[in-house]
Parts: C-alpha cells; structure tokens; sequence
C-alpha cells in the first residue's frame, strides 16, 4: 500500500504482551525500520535499547545477557543500562565508555500489555500512555472483574502491509460492518470529539426488533490514543474490554495486536472460562480483525476519496486529526505489498 505520510508515526505503540519479556531474558525487536533489543532485568524492569553494540556493532538482542539492570554484549562482553550509556567494559572494568550511548526506548506495561514510545528524533513523550482500565469508568473497572486477555484472548498478526492510519480510518466507518464483519444491522456513528492527542467515538447498533430507529441493542465506545490504537469497550448484553493496536515494523508493513478482556461468570474464579463461553469468544469476537485484514492487505490507499454526504466529515476530520502524529515527511513512495 502506497501511502502519503511516513511510517515513523510519533506515539505510544505496542509491541508484545509482557509474558513474553521474561525476567532475565533478552529478546530482539524490529520496528519503525529499526533493530531493537528488549531485556528484562533482574529487578523485574523491561527495558528497550538500540540492538547494535557502539563497540563493534554485534547485535545484542541475539546471545546477550542480562547482568543486574544492565544487557550484556555477546560479542566482548561490554555492558549497557536502561539508559543506555556504557557501563562495564571487562577488560577495562574501571573505565567504561562514558562517550557511547544506545538510543533508550520509554516502556510502559499495562495488564500484560507493553507499549513503547516512539518519536522519530528521539523526544521523550509528549503525553501518558492512557490506561486500559482507566477508560470508560461507567463500566467495570476492576481488572479482577474480567478473564485474563493473554494468551488465550489475544492475537498477534505479523507483518502486515497495513499502516497505522489505516486501522484508525475504521473509526468514522459505520458502514463496513455490515459486509466485512457481515453484521446483521447496520450501526452508525453517533458522537465523535478529538480530546487532545485522542480520537473518541460511540458508534451504537439499533435493535432489530424496535420500529423505532433511536433504539439501540449495542454500544461501542472507543478511545483512539494517537495512531498507535484504540481501547474500546462494548456496552450491551456482554460489557467487555478490548485493545486494537497496529504498530510500524519499517516502511512496508506492521504488526497488530488484539485483546479482549471478558467479564466474569458470576462465581467463576478460573483465569479462563471454559466450554462454550470460551468457543463463542475466540471464533465469534477474535475474528473481527482478520476480517479487516482481507481488505487491508489488498486496499489502495485513495489520498482524495469520493466520499458520501453520510461519511465525509467523519473522514476528513480524522484525517486531519492524524497529521500531528507525522514529525518527519514521507520516505518517498514507499509501497507495502503483501
């Protein structure tokens, strides 16, 4: 997909869930086009640093080791903090190299989830990574409350020629749901406001068996906090919680990221339900973004859209909303195939 902005977007992404960072252990990352190693240290911090040593360019992300709060080059041993400087070079252990820096990566981890900040010159963040559970207060907040999302409601589709404005263009998009998602009533958009760097929308399904049209069976609130995401929660029948992320892995494509977080049985106590409960969460509600992914992957992207009377100020208000988050221009005409 041919696309008009840069995929070096500004704002708080994420990349994986925290089981996946175990304590002690060094994993290598790539996202906005660069190599990244993740590490969790001894006390338990999970940290995000550059991947490439300063001595001798080895990638650490590959056979490094955690030492106290610091990652250990495979190469020759030297040592790197959370803040990136040097901090033990073995063989002249009282000297390190005070000069080198790696390029430090801000990390927030929310119920398992792990959000990094990207800013493409390296500025630190310009606003707090929302909280999942903080969102929509009128409902259920107390994470107890809900099954765990990871791993059993979660889904991670790598790779994708998708960018991130494109996932966010599905916010002023009532209409597709009824032939992506195959809904049986058609919803509509019923508020939408920009709150600082934040997209906020309601869209509400109408109850089939009303005349009345005002009549709504489903809610769906969601919170779009810069083109990272979106935290949403269902209001109807089932009041669940949910995150949508899609975060750049270079100029091609990106990886996505979905949880659900589902209210509990009255009485259940499992971290998991089991039976149909559990059958009916993962083929009916964790399909839905595998079902936007058959037109994403193949959409062009149309700069200036044809756009109904129905749709229009929808859509171009969010698009202009979406501009803050682009600090650099454009790549040049960087195509995404699948």
């Amino acid at each position: 997909m041919r696309v008009p902005f840069t995929w070096k977007v500004t704002g708080w992404f994420m990349i994986g869930w925290s089981p996946e960072f175990p304590v002690g252990e060094v994993r290598p990352l790539r996202y906005f086009g660069e190599d990244l190693v993740a590490y969790r240290d001894e006390s338990g911090e999970l940290h995000v640093l550059e991947a490439h040593c300063k001595h001798l360019g080895a990638h650490i992300g590959h056979g490094g080791t955690v030492v106290g709060d610091c990652v250990q080059c495979p190469f020759h041993g030297w040592r790197w903090g959370p803040d990136g400087t040097n901090r033990y070079i073995p063989y002249q252990p009282d000297r390190p190299n005070k000069a080198l820096t790696l390029r430090a990566y801000p990390v927030t981890e929310q119920y398992d989830c792990v959000f990094l900040w990207h800013h493409p010159h390296g500025e630190q963040p310009h606003w707090t990574m929302p909280d999942i559970f903080g969102k929509f207060p009128q409902f259920e907040t107390d994470p107890a409350a809900y099954y765990r999302a990871y791993p059993e409601f979660s889904r991670r589709a790598e790779r994708e020629p998708v960018h991130p404005q494109i996932v966010a263009e599905n916010a002023p998009d009532s209409a597709h749901f009824e032939y992506v998602h195959h809904a049986t009533v058609t919803p509509r958009v019923l508020d939408w406001k920009i709150v600082d760097q934040e997209w906020q929308f309601v869209a509400g399904w109408p109850d089939a068996r009303s005349d009345n049209p005002d009549d709504l069976a489903l809610r769906f609130h969601s919170h779009l906090f810069g083109l990272g995401g979106a935290i949403s929660v269902f209001e109807g029948a089932q009041n669940h919680r949910l995150i949508f992320t899609c975060t750049p892995v270079d100029d091609e494509c990106s990886d996505l990221f979905y949880s659900i977080w589902w209210p509990r049985t009255p009485g259940d106590n499992r971290e998991v339900p089991e039976g149909r409960l559990r059958e009916l969460i993962e083929k009916q509600f964790l399909s839905t973004v595998f079902d936007d992914l058959e037109i994403w992957r193949y959409q062009k992207y149309v700069e200036h859209p044809a756009l109904s009377k129905a749709d229009a100020k929808g859509y171009m208000a969010l698009r202009k909303w979406a501009q803050q988050f682009y600090d650099v221009p454009a790549a040049g005409n960087v195509t995404a195939s699948a």
